[in-house]
This record gives C-alpha cells, sequence and structure tokens, in this order.
C-alpha cells in the first residue's frame, strides 16, 4: 500500500517516521521544507501538494491542526479531493467536529474516496514510543485495510463503529483528560498547603479511588508550548458537541476557563 502523509507537526512527523521506517511508500507534504526534507532522508518522498501527494498514494493521513486545515487540506486548490480519488482511502488523525468529518466523508465519497476518522492520543512522545491509541470509525473494508498501518505507531486501536463516532470518542477523552488534570492540580495544591508533601499526595491518589493517568504519570508530564490552545480547541468541541446532542458538560467549561492557570504548573513545574 503506498501511502501519503500531510502535516509533519510534532505529532505527525514522528507518526510519518514510523510508516516510512516500516517500509511502506511514503509521500509526505507540509507547509515547511524543513520535516519534508527530514522525512526524505530517511526515504519518504517529498510532495509540493496535498494534490501530489494524493495522486501517488492509496492511502492518504491528514494529521493537520484544526477543521479549517481540514477542509482546506481536502477541497481548497491544490487539495486532495479536486482530483478524482476513486478506490483511495483518506483518514483523518486530527482532533476536529464531528461536522467536519461529516462534511469530510461527503466530500470523499462525490470524488470515489472513503473516509475513516482515526484520531489518535499519545503525542509526540508516544509516537516516537510507537505506544499511541488510535480510536478509529469508518466502512470495515476500509478500516481492515489501514489497521496495518496504524501499527506502526501503536497496538492500542479501538474501533468505534461508523465514521464519525472516533472523533466524538476523542473528544470525550479529552475532556476526561483535562478534568483529570485540574483535579489533580487542585488536590496538589490542597494537600501541599496543608503540609502534606507532593510524593505523599501523588502515591495516596495513585493507591486510592482517585488514581488516574494523570495522577500517576505527574511528575514526568512535559507539555508541549502548543498543549494550553490544542486542549483549548479540543474542550470548546466538547462544549460543541454536548449543545449538540443535549448533554450538559459543565465541567469542561469551566476547565476550559481555567486552563491557562493550570497548565503551567503541570509535571516537574508544578
Amino acid at each position: 500500500m503506498r501511502v501519503g502523509f500531510i502535516g509533519l507537526g510534532f505529532q505527525g512527523k514522528p507518526l510519518a517516521r514510523n510508516i516510512v521506517e516500516a517500509g511502506y511508500p511514503l509521500t509526505v507534504y507540509d507547509v515547511r521544507p524543513e520535516p519534508m526534507t527530514e522525512l526524505a532522508g530517511a526515504g519518504a518522498t517529498a510532495a509540493a501538494t496535498p494534490a501530489e501527494v494524493a495522486a501517488a498514494s492509496d492511502l492518504v493521513i491528514l494529521c493537520v491542526v484544526n477543521d479549517a486545515q481540514v477542509l482546506d487540506v481536502l477541497g481548497g486548490e491544490g487539495g486532495v479531493f479536486p482530483c478524482d480519488c476513486s478506490g483511495k482511502i483518506v483518514v483523518i488523525h486530527s482532533t476536529v467536529l464531528p461536522d467536519t468529518i461529516a462534511a469530510a466523508a461527503d466530500l470523499a465519497g462525490r470524488h470515489g474516496a472513503v473516509l475513516v476518522d482515526a484520531p489518535v492520543s499519545g503525542s509526540a512522545k508516544g509516537a516516537e514510543e510507537k505506544t499511541m491509541a488510535y480510536m478509529v470509525g469508518g466502512d470495515e473494508a476500509a478500516v481492515a485495510a489501514c489497521l496495518p498501518v496504524f501499527r506502526t505507531s501503536g497496538q492500542s486501536i479501538t474501533l468505534t463503529g461508523a465514521v464519525g463516532t472516533a472523533t466524538a470518542a476523542k473528544i470525550a477523552h479529552q475532556l476526561v483528560c483535562c478534568v483529570n488534570m485540574i483535579a489533580v492540580s487542585e488536590g496538589l495544591r490542597l494537600g501541599e498547603a496543608a503540609g502534606v508533601s507532593r510524593e505523599a499526595l501523588l502515591a495516596v491518589f495513585s493507591a486510592g479511588f482517585a488514581q488516574s493517568r494523570a495522577g500517576d504519570m505527574w511528575p514526568e508530564l512535559d507539555l508541549h508550548p502548543r498543549a494550553t490552545p490544542i486542549f483549548y480547541k479540543d474542550l470548546k468541541a466538547a462544549i460543541t458537541l454536548g449543545h449538540d446532542v443535549g448533554v450538559a458538560i459543565p465541567a469542561a467549561a469551566l476547565t476550559q476557563q481555567m486552563l491557562p492557570d493550570i497548565l503551567p504548573r503541570i509535571g516537574g513545574a508544578a
């Protein structure tokens, strides 16, 4: 299978590297030349546009920043879909709104392609260590064709159902991540102010019902500088989805407001 990868950021670049190192013919594109040059050195082919990636690939993966970029890469000038993409599979790793996935799936169908939504969790560290978690929604045959490629970066793959369900699952996942982080941060602040050491508090959290991955990994958490806007965007998506499906999620709104205060205190700097 010929693979294309569009979006070589701090997470996309190591994901793409794992694919080419696994032996797949890989064509890559990014708005910045540096990551394309780096991956070309690892055996990938650099393209001048997303359209060139699509023309050279059976499976095209997007790992871009937001909804607007997803739709622009797919349908904009020099994008994936102005050309005939009959029989191709397009995968979206980006965390976007379900409405964006629906629009992308419609666009794909009108050009003969099949869309799979497959957001990922694990950030750059997970990609580098090949421990990523995948949430995957879409046509069964298309999903099955993608799985060997996904396994180049991780073995945890959860099939969620139809197109769009994986994105909804990722949004729910991000809500839980952020609320867990704010809970750990507040618990530490309270306990330390009362004279308990951080080490003792984290041990108590881990041993009791308060146990969470956020707490267990707290001393080692090293969030990328882009974490605040990314988590803010993901919580905004959760609030939007909650409104669309009629579910109240007040903790998400509160956490979104407190992110600028909480994130600088995470991990070793907390």
